[in-house]
């Protein structure tokens, strides 16, 4: 379960809300915008809405969860935010929606404008049904069912790949080494761009300043789709970009970074750039995932076994050498250390379903389906397990067999030998010894006070300190001038001598109405009497 108290922002959801969701994706300069689907496939924006990127329409802050209407009972399947303030996103039917700044198109051609309205993308892709989105700092990207590639917006350092650096208006389908191969990944740094190859191959364009497309020093910028030679012999799982930076893991678990490593982001031990990739931790065990964004100079992988690392800007510290982290998974990485706290992808929430030993356990106490024994208490079966009871039993003094010879004989053979299926009790009532087998199964106790009196004497029978504790805290939480003096004779009756004097200082105390009460009226002399003497004796009638 994703525990939302990470992002900062997302505690402005109540309790309720939360519970709700089943994707998120935290995103904006300062972390400070957020969009959400529920569980029944609805999506709320909440935030900064910066250049209005959120897309409510009215280009205004919120604190208060909006929902975007037009999407409503379209599950998305991809979303990404470029730094300019854009958004796309692409829905289970293969829509693709934008919205937020648009000084270079970048969301659907037309006026350069900020769109203030999710709107749906329709220029050169509305016949295509797209499954993943990708936005850099300007420029956007989507991948179609087909594994083909579009892309637009703006071009000055060939990050759309057109062979140009004039902006790119409008989607426009890649070419180049990208003709006639299968897409089926795609991630955008600031101004560069790269596509995954179903045969395991990176193809990458754009700029490579800092070496962020890994084909070397002599290529400044790359204006159409190249191939990453240097990893042409593994076979890739995996590649993200980062602000300009890249990591890519194979196959065969290894790991690999290029690009700029002013914070250490390549996580090689210096903060030299590399132009070409080189291996991370050639000596940790398999690497399963790897994650960068295009907003932050963090970088983080997960091994096989779950151990999670970080390096680069963390916390503002530049982490040059991988540092294994106590998080469960790369997403804390960048909920905790990142620069801002975004979360590098959209996340979905897994709410779990099955219930926690403790509900399963409680659920399954007198349940016939499942029992292999019961108890008969005033002619009426308590079924419970064999197993559970001795677990819990076992636990309790050894002082409770001695006070009670069918729990005694129980355990002084194996129950899994032991044929008998039905004990008979007398000593107590149905409802207190069903309050106790109940409180073997869940460690609480539900009775009304004058009930809990008897489960008290039970419990001092057994000698179990919790059970006792738990009953006189039940009976002095329910005292009330109306069975106070009943409580104090059933106290009396079970020598239980701290609960009768608690009682009795209550009974004192609202002397005039307990004397008017029917269980008063109706005691024996003797008892009067005796409980007359002893109030005058603690200056109940001094006046």
């Amino acid at each position: 379960m994703l525990n939302f108290s990470k992002w900062p922002l997302l505690l402005l959801l109540s309790t309720e809300e939360l519970a709700t969701i089943q994707q998120v994706y935290v995103f904006g300069a300062s972390a400070n915008e957020a969009i959400y689907i529920t569980n029944d496939n609805k999506v709320f924006v909440l935030g900064h809405n910066c250049s209005g990127c959120l897309g409510p329409g009215d280009g205004l802050n919120t604190i208060v969860p909006k929902q975007l209407r037009c999407l409503e009972g379209k599950k998305v399947v991809s979303l990404s935010y470029g730094s300019s303030q854009h958004i796309l996103l692409a829905t289970e039917d293969g829509k693709v929606f934008a919205c937020g700044d648009n000084v270079f198109t970048q969301l659907r051609g037309g006026t350069p404008k900020c769109e203030l309205s999710l709107a749906l993308v329709t220029a050169n892709i509305l016949n295509m049904k797209v499954k993943e989105v990708a936005c850099g700092s300007h420029h956007s990207m989507v991948l179609t069912e087909d594994g083909e590639v579009f892309a637009w917006g703006l071009n000055n350092r060939g990050q759309v790949g057109s062979h140009t650096v004039k902006f790119v208006p409008f989607p426009v389908k890649l070419g180049g080494t990208l003709r006639g191969e299968t897409v089926i990944g795609i991630t955008c740094g600031q101004s560069s761009s790269m596509a995954l190859l179903d045969n395991g191959e990176i193809h990458g364009w754009g700029n490579n300043d800092n070496g962020q497309l890994g084909v070397g020093k002599n290529k400044k910028k790359v204006m159409l789709p190249c191939r990453l030679s240097a990893l042409q012999e593994s076979c890739i799982k995996q590649v993200v970009s980062g602000y300009g930076h890249s990591l890519a893991v194979t196959d065969k678990g290894l790991l690999y970074s290029w690009g700029a490593n002013t914070f250490g982001q390549l996580g090689i031990g210096d903060k030299n750039n590399c132009f070409s990739p080189v291996q991370v931790m050639a000596d940790e065990e398999r690497f399963v995932e790897v994650a960068a964004c295009n907003s932050t100079n963090t970088s983080a992988a997960e091994t096989q076994s779950g151990h999670v690392y970080m390096w680069g800007q963390c916390r503002g510290q530049a982490v040059v050498t991988p540092r294994l982290t106590h998080f469960t998974n790369t997403d804390d990485v960048f909920a905790c250390v990142a620069s801002p706290p975004v979360m590098w992808r959209l996340m979905s929430v897994e709410h779990d379903d099955s219930l926690p030993v403790a509900e399963a356990l409680k659920n399954e106490f007198d349940s016939p389906e499942t029992a292999d024994f019961k108890f008969i208490v005033e002619g009426k079966c308590i079924h419970v397990h064999k197993a559970v009871l001795k677990i819990r039993c076992v636990l309790l003094t050894v002082q409770m067999f001695s006070r009670c010879e069918h729990f005694r004989s129980m355990f002084r053979s194996p129950w899994v030998e032991s044929h008998q299926e039905v004990i008979e009790i007398s000593q107590f009532s149905y409802t207190i010894y069903h309050s106790f087998l109940q409180f073997l199964y869940t460690d609480t106790v539900d009775l009304p006070p004058e009930d809990a009196i008897g489960l008290l004497d039970l419990a001092t029978s057994y000698c179990e300190s919790r059970l006792k504790h738990l009953s006189q805290q039940i009976v002095k939480g329910g005292i009330t001038i109306q069975n106070a003096f009943a409580l104090f004779l059933s106290a009396k009756q079970f020598d239980a001598e701290d609960l009768e004097e608690f009682c009795f200082r209550f009974c004192i105390r609202h002397l005039t109405q307990v004397t008017q009460t029917p269980t008063f009226s109706q005691v024996d002399g003797n008892v009067l009497k005796g409980f007359i003497i002893r109030a005058s004796y603690a200056g109940a009638f001094r006046y």
